[in-house]
């Protein structure tokens, strides 16, 4: 997922090659990185997504679409979520203070967070 975040999610393809059933593979997956296969497979997208937002040479749409998103709505709910700002404000603002630092660590310092909620299961 991290390498092909932009292709279509097919849980019962990994489940396959992970050799569980879907519903073990998604237990299992959220067992071990504490949250859906969807979620983290869009958690990389968002990833993504601000690093070329950054560049600044596309519009908020070519990203959405370059991700593997095929919803604008959806990807602009997501980051804002994720990001803690919408796509357009996070393009359009200065990213200069981490032109000096390498991508392997901007990469680590950017990734987006999911916030946990009173709601998450995982809480409780």
């Amino acid at each position: 997922m991290d390498r092909d975040y932009a292709l279509p999610l097919d849980v019962a393809e990994l489940a396959r090659v992970a050799l569980m059933s879907p519903g073990h593979f998604s237990r299992s997956f959220r067992a071990a990185y504490g949250e859906t296969p969807y979620s983290y497979l869009m958690t990389r997208r968002i990833e993504r997504a601000k690093a070329l937002l950054r560049r600044g040479d596309l519009t908020v749409t070519e990203v959405c679409f370059a991700v593997g998103c095929s919803s604008l709505g959806s990807f602009s709910s997501r980051f804002t979520e994720l990001v803690g700002e919408s796509p357009s404000a996070y393009r359009a603002r200065a990213h200069d203070d981490g032109a000096a630092i390498p991508a392997c660590i901007a990469k680590i310092r950017t990734r987006p967070v999911r916030r946990r909620t009173a709601e998450d299961p995982l809480l409780g």
